[in-house]
C-alpha cells in the first residue's frame, strides 16, 4: 500500500509499504477514507523529530525512527482482532489518537490523555496517511448513518477545542477570547459558541484567518499588531476583561497576554504547544485569583463532537481548505502549508489514488 512515511526533517516519502498485519487481540484494521494534515505533522516535517521517538523505541509501541504520519482520520473497519465486540467489518468509524497503557494511575482514573506511556497514533505508532491502519478498538467511535466521511477527518481537532472548552467550565453567557485563529483556535471558537458563550473575541493578525474566525462564529476580531489588545478587550467588556481566554498559539508572549486579557478571577486555558520557556511573576495570579489551566488533546470529547456535527450544531465545511490524494501530500500538502499556511485551515488527504 502507499503511505506517507517520516524519515527525517524535510524527508517525508510517499512509498510502498506492507499492509498492516491482521490486527492483534483488542485492535481493529481500518480502511482510511480521509486523513487531515495536523500542525504536529507539519512540525515533524519542518523541525522534526519533535514527538517521533528516534533515540530509542517508544515504551508502549516499540516504534523508533521511521513512522507513517496521520491521526485525524475516518474510514471503515475491515478486520477485527480477537476479543473485539460491538463493531463489525464495514462499520464507519473514527478513532481517538491517544494510545494508552490502561494500567497506570492516570488511565485507571479515566485520564488516559495523561498516560505515563502515552503514544499518539501517527507519531509514536504508524498512522493513517496510508490505505489501512491498525488501532486499538477502545479508541473507536462509530459514525452515525449518513455521517459525511470528510467530516470524520475533522473530529479530532474539534475534540481538542471541545476538551479545552470543557476544562474552562460553564461558558453560558460568558465572554471568551481566543488567541490565534489557526485550526485549533477556529475549532475552539466553534466549540465555545456551541457551549453557549455569549461573546467570542478572536485575536489574529492574518487577514485570511481574521475572515475565517468571523465565518465560524467569532463576534469580533482584534489584530494585536494594529491595536492594544488588552485595551480593546476591556472596552468590549466594560473595563473588566474577558471571563475566559484560550491560548491556541503556543508562544511565551501570548501565554502572558492570555492572562492579561481576563478579568480578576478569570480563567486562562493553555492549549498551544510551547517550544520555549518564559519568565513570569506568579504574584500576578495570587493578586488577582486568576486561574491557569492546561489542556492536552482530549478525553472522550469525540462523542460530543460527533453528536454536534450530526445534528447540525457544528458545520465542518468552513474548516476544509483543500482535498488532495496521497501522492500529492508533499507538494500540495506539506509544502503548500509551509509556503501558504495562513491560507489554509485543514487540508485533508485521501489515500485512494483514484480519489
Amino acid at each position: 500500500m502507499q503511505a506517507a512515511v517520516w524519515h527525517g526533517r524535510r524527508d517525508i516519502r510517499v512509498e510502498s509499504v506492507p499492509l498492516p498485519d491482521h490486527p492483534p487481540p483488542g485492535w481493529v484494521q481500518i480502511k482510511v477514507h480521509w486523513c487531515g494534515i495536523c500542525g504536529s505533522d507539519l512540525h515533524e516535517y519542518v523541525a522534526g523529530p519533535v514527538f517521533i521517538p528516534t533515540d530509542e523505541p517508544h515504551p508502549l509501541t516499540g516504534i523508533s525512527g521511521q513512522c507513517i504520519l496521520g491521526h485525524e482520520f475516518s474510514g471503515e473497519i475491515t478486520a477485527l482482532g480477537d476479543g473485539v465486540t460491538g463493531f463489525s467489518p464495514g462499520d464507519p468509524v473514527t478513532a481517538d489518537a491517544c494510545q494508552h497503557c490502561g494500567e497506570c494511575d492516570y488511565c485507571k482514573r479515566g485520564q488516559y490523555n495523561l498516560c505515563q506511556t502515552l503514544a499518539f497514533t501517527g507519531l509514536m505508532n504508524n498512522g493513517a496517511f496510508a490505505e489501512y491502519v491498525n488501532v486499538p478498538a477502545d479508541l473507536l467511535y462509530a459514525l452515525p448513518e449518513g455521517f459525511p466521511t470528510e467530516a470524520g477527518a475533522l473530529i479530532e481537532p474539534l475534540a481538542v477545542g471541545m476538551h479545552a472548552v470543557k476544562k474552562a467550565g460553564d461558558l453560558l453567557g460568558k465572554t471568551v477570547v481566543v488567541l490565534g485563529a489557526g485550526t485549533i483556535g477556529l475549532c475552539t471558537i466553534i466549540c465555545a459558541r456551541a457551549a453557549g458563550a455569549s461573546r467570542v473575541i478572536a485575536l489574529e493578525m492574518s487577514e485570511a484567518r481574521k475572515a475565517k474566525a468571523l465565518e465560524v462564529g467569532a463576534h469580533e476580531v482584534i489584530d494585536p499588531s494594529k491595536t492594544d489588545a488588552i485595551e480593546q478587550t476591556q472596552q468590549l467588556t466594560r473595563g473588566y476583561g474577558a471571563d475566559i481566554a484560550f491560548e491556541c498559539i503556543g508562544h511565551k508572549d501570548t501565554a502572558k497576554l492570555s492572562l492579561d486579557l481576563i478579568r480578576k478571577g478569570g480563567k486562562a486555558v493553555l492549549v498551544g504547544v510551547f517550544e520555549e520557556p518564559s519568565a513570569f511573576n506568579f504574584f500576578e495570579i495570587v493578586a488577582t485569583e486568576k486561574q491557569v489551566i492546561g489542556s492536552l488533546a482530549y478525553n472522550g470529547e469525540f462523542a460530543d463532537v460527533i453528536a454536534m456535527i450530526n445534528d447540525g450544531r457544528i458545520d465542518v465545511q468552513p474548516l476544509i481548505s483543500g482535498r488532495i490524494q496521497i501522492g500529492e501530500i508533499l507538494e500540495k500538502g506539506f509544502e503548500e502549508l509551509v509556503a501558504h499556511k495562513d491560507r489554509h485551515v485543514k487540508i485533508i488527504v485521501s489515500p485512494d489514488q483514484a480519489a
